[in-house]
């Protein structure tokens, strides 16, 4: 585990509790105990109530490693910490507690966040217990809650239930949380300084809205590479995946696509590791496949998944899992990745063998399994890479080996002169954690590029359009470009993926997008580039009449385009006062309220006498035009009904 921060606990007394500032970040912290009797219960609940008793178990069963993963060695005390992710569904219950806590309503998910501590002593049943630290949230902030977990694991073994208030106290100051931004977070003596993943990453479901700009969706690599640009980028991706990096390109793939992938590993903080990693790897795309870092047979999905028989279709989850039942439970997934180390107390494999000259060589040997992937070829390499894929990953039930087992044929070609670059740290653990730093870099820049270059296409029914010199600013905005999924791939299929990919995929990329298109993670992702495109043509289109002289723009109109003028600052108006009216409204809403108002006098007073006449016995254009708020309150379905000119010699 890594180095616990540096805390001590201030003298002075305890922030008071906010609670809705705390929810801002945390639905609430746990004590888990195992009971030899009982099973899992949880003994603390911090803040009470915030849970349904179905929640309750289902927290309490994932806060526990399975026992099949856990350590056989003797050392008095074991401490480990993951995560785990699951549904909230909704029923009475549900509702209850979030009436009675004002919890999130549209979250789908909660993160788990676990500190494990088992602890060997031969006095007790069993030799030994252990406890769980838990953290709960509605945010997969991954780089704030493991370093508070190291923090708040040891504190409460330390001094009990009350390390849960002293933390609860310091989180309710914190500042709310702002997507994309590196915060500084303090807790009692420490500091967290911490990178939040950026808003077009995280679900929209997660109960917290977050104000999304086009510049961060765009598909162009960022300037500050400092800045996260997807979930878990504080993953150790290298380190997971290091006896199978030829593979990742592999992995790549399938979850851009949203194929089903099961990761085995020995323990609960490699396959989480190795989930987040992988999620991390689709970067800047919006990951909708529903990933479980930590799942195990009591979670509510398990009993479905379980029934589904040979040619039924497997969902798109990503399932990280460490109990080998599920070989045969869920042998019909048809992605199986083995990754991590049998023991904490085994020997890492160095990086790879390499070539005489130093270098990969330019394809991977054998049948594509980890065995071969990196090595030189030998006749008993060939041999167990036979054998591995004969035996399949039912295999795993006899020894542990890291693989994958998958008859997808990738595009992507693994780029070798990204593996080139990475540094072999040896076996001094200090210089190895340095070094992964530096190998996550340089994997994680690559794979942002990759899928950056591969969005690309897309960008063009993101342009916005904004209005053209000397063009009315009042008329509605034109559409975004229209999608047609054959159209696009006609048009792609026409001018080519582009250098950076020609470069690095084989002659059926276009495969690829056709896979990327019926996919899980598209329609998602596309819907929400267009809503924030549309929100951003929308705040254009706004600052142009904002910015629009009335008096200037309408000296040049004919009565029939100043009749139209006034139709359309009027829908505008209207909307403006929504906006006033309801929570959304935002600073510059006042402001733009008043300048329409001043824009709608002024065209007001260009119409003809019997016209304004008209329109001041409609008591809702009155009110209007005296701009008053108080006798502005618009029916429901309230519409305009517009004003227009009529020459007297055309037909009805």
């Amino acid at each position: 585990m890594s180095r616990s921060p540096s805390f001590s606990l201030k003298t002075e007394s305890n922030p008071k509790l906010d609670l809705k500032s705390l929810r801002q970040w945390v639905v609430a912290f746990c004590i888990i105990k195992f009971d030899l009797e009982q099973g899992q219960l949880i003994e603390e609940c911090y803040p009470p109530g915030c849970l349904t008793q179905d929640e309750e178990l289902e927290v309490a069963f994932s806060s526990f490693p399975d026992s099949v993963s856990q350590h056989q060695n003797r050392s008095s005390i074991h401490d480990c910490i993951f995560f785990f992710r699951f549904q909230r569904r909704e029923n009475s219950q549900r509702g209850k507690v979030m009436k009675n806590t004002g919890d999130c309503k549209g979250a789908k998910y909660l993160y788990g966040y676990v500190f494990n501590r088992q602890r060997h002593d031969e006095r007790l049943k069993r030799g030994g217990d252990q406890r769980s630290v838990v953290i709960l949230s509605h945010n997969p902030y991954s780089s704030v809650f493991r370093p508070l977990l190291q923090i708040m694991g040891p504190l409460y073994f330390d001094i009990g239930k009350k390390a849960l208030e002293h933390i609860a106290s310091y989180v309710s100051i914190w500042p709310a949380p702002i997507p994309g931004k590196l915060m500084e977070l303090p807790i009692g003596n420490a500091m967290l300084k911490v990178n939040l993943p950026p808003a077009h990453s995280l679900p929209s479901d997660s109960g917290v809205l977050f104000e999304e700009s086009i510049s961060s969706m765009a598909p162009f690599l960022p300037t500050n590479q400092s800045v996260p640009q997807g979930l878990f980028h504080d993953s150790d991706l290298f380190g997971i995946f290091r006896g199978l990096l030829l593979q990742l390109w592999v992995l790549w793939e399938l979850l851009l696509i949203g194929e089903p992938i099961l990761i085995i590993a020995p323990t609960p903080p490699q396959c989480c590791e190795a989930v987040a990693g992988l999620v991390s790897l689709v970067a800047p795309l919006l990951c909708s496949v529903d990933f479980r870092p930590y799942f195990t047979i009591h979670d509510p999905e398990f009993a479905h998944l379980n029934s589904l028989q040979e040619g039924d279709i497997f969902p798109p989850m990503v399932l990280g899992v460490t109990n080998l039942f599920f070989l045969k439970a869920l042998r019909i997934v048809p992605h199986v990745v083995s990754v991590g180390s049998p023991s904490p107390n085994s020997n890492r494999p160095v990086l790879a063998a390499r070539s005489s000259t130093g270098r990969f060589s330019a394809r991977p040997e054998g049948f594509g399994l980890q065995q071969l992937s990196l090595r030189k070829f030998s006749p008993s390499n060939l041999l167990s890479a036979v054998k591995l894929r004969r035996e399949g990953p039912l295999c795993l039930m006899t020894e542990h080996k890291e693989a994958i087992w998958t008859t997808y044929a990738a595009t992507t070609k693994p780029d070798t002169s990204i593996l080139n670059r990475l540094i072999d740290a040896g076996m001094s653990p200090r210089v190895e954690e340095s070094m992964s730093v530096v190998n996550n870099e340089i994997l994680r820049r690559h794979f942002l590029e990759l899928t950056t270059n591969f969005l690309a296409p897309f960008g063009p029914y993101f342009r916005v359009i904004t209005p053209s010199e000397g063009s009315s600013p009042f008329v509605d905005p034109p559409s975004l470009t229209p999608f047609n999924a054959d159209e696009f791939l006609g048009s792609l299929s026409a001018r080519g993926p582009g250098k950076f990919l020609s470069k690095r995929m084989r002659s059926n990329w276009l495969d690829l997008y056709r896979r990327f298109l019926r996919g899980h993670n598209f329609m998602p992702w596309f819907q929400r580039r267009r809503a924030v495109a549309e929100q951003e043509q929308h705040r254009l289109w706004r600052q142009a009449r904002m910015n629009t002289d009335i008096q200037h723009f309408i000296s040049k109109m004919s009565e029939l385009e100043i009749v139209d003028s006034f139709n359309a600052i009027e829908r505008h108006l209207l909307g403006e006062i929504k906006l006033l009216q309801s929570e959304r409204g935002n600073p510059d809403s006042a402001a733009t309220f008043q300048k329409l108002k001043g824009d709608l006098q002024a065209v007001f007073n260009l119409l003809p006498k019997d016209m304004q006449q008209l329109l001041l016995l409609n008591p809702q254009k009155a009110a209007l035009l005296q701009g008053s708020l108080e006798v502005m309150e618009l029916p429901p379905g309230h519409q305009t009904t517009e004003v227009g000119v009529v020459a007297s010699a055309s037909p009805r």
